[in-house]
């Protein structure tokens, strides 16, 4: 499956897809979208070619096509 693929899924087809074939990398707090927005906590899954975060709630999958936990060069 490629990110593209994915995107087009449900949401419930990406949680699905987390859970029968997502490898658990590790948490993860996301920024939030602005800079008085609080960071989101959840998990980064690496899938397929690419890698997906999951808020703890799992209200957000969020496909990546980079590895956001590797440290930066």
């Amino acid at each position: 499956m490629t990110i593209e693929e994915f995107k087009e899924l449900t949401h419930e087809q990406k949680l699905n897809e987390l859970k029968h074939n997502g490898e658990l990398l590790g948490p993860y707090l996301r920024n939030g979208d602005g800079m008085d927005k609080p960071k989101t906590p959840g998990d980064i899954f690496a899938l397929y070619e690419f890698w997906v975060f999951l808020s703890e709630d799992e209200s957000m999958v969020i496909p990546s096509r980079k590895n956001i936990l590797l440290p930066k060069e």
